[in-house]
């Protein structure tokens, strides 16, 4: 146990797999009470069970964050249950299908957008008001990829949802610097998640995308858990309005796709 986040409330969002869950429990480990959100009610009850094994208080609340009343009830069972939020990571993210835009449907479009940037905005709405009822102050980290810094053949509508999670991140941070709510975003190249073995399984594209990573190989969830802790944390309280970069090198030379 660490103590980066004693007495804190938080939120994460996707937090049924992958990087949500690692930082559930790692939130858990420093002290947090923890409410993760998802759609997958089995999955997030064994991410709370994780929390608990940690040491931590936790609690799971289903919800569809593409969906203002979801939204908004999960920030108030939040605070009816722990009395406050402190920090949140919006997390919750789908890859959507990766295809040139001339073959892409508008359905898959709303769908991808809705999941990755409208429910950032919903998140941080709703996140925000609380945060500025209790008083001020507050850390908030968004999901957003190294495809919010480049574009990508094929994947037009997965990088313009990341491209807006930065954009709201910016000006999030602006409207709130005064009140002490940070806000920041982390950018991954290639995870070990689900998401990652759904895109870059099979052994041709796994070899190809490796290729990208001059470090050799994939970060891991914790990583980008242990990243988003001290974004969180008040280790890095002069820190708003910032992306951190975790991808092994893939954005610094000539083999970037960029």
């Amino acid at each position: 146990m660490t103590t980066e986040l004693r007495d804190k409330v938080g939120i994460v969002t996707g937090g049924t797999s992958g990087i949500g869950r690692d930082a559930a429990v790692l939130f858990a480990k420093a002290g947090a009470k923890v409410v993760v959100a998802g759609r997958r009610e089995a999955e997030g009850k064994e991410t709370i069970d994780l929390v608990r094994a940690a040491g931590g208080e936790g609690l799971f609340v289903r919800t569809d964050v593409s969906k203002a009343a979801d939204v908004q009830a999960l920030v108030q069972k939040t605070v009816e249950k722990f009395g406050r939020l402190d920090i949140a990571f919006n997390n919750a993210g789908i890859e959507g299908n990766w295809m040139p835009i001339a073959e892409q449907s508008e359905e898959d479009w709303d769908r991808t957008i809705d999941i990755n940037l409208k429910s950032v905005w919903l998140s941080l709405k709703y996140q925000i008001r609380q945060m500025l009822k209790q008083g001020g102050g507050g850390a908030i980290v968004n999901m957003a990829s190294v495809a919010g810094l480049i574009g990508s053949a094929g994947a037009a509508t997965y990088c313009a949802s990341k491209h807006g999670v930065m954009g709201l991140t910016k000006a999030a941070a602006l409207e709130n610097a005064r009140s002490g709510i940070r806000v920041n975003v982390v950018c991954p190249a290639v995870i070990e998640t689900p998401m990652g073995e759904r895109l870059f399984g099979e052994p041709e594209f796994k070899k190809f995308a490796l290729g990208l990573h001059p470090i050799g190989r994939f970060g891991s969830p914790m990583e980008v858990a242990q990243a988003v802790l001290w974004m969180c944390s008040d280790r890095a309280s002069f820190m708003t309005g910032q992306s951190l970069v975790l991808d092994g090198g893939f954005l610094a030379g000539p083999n970037s796709p960029a």
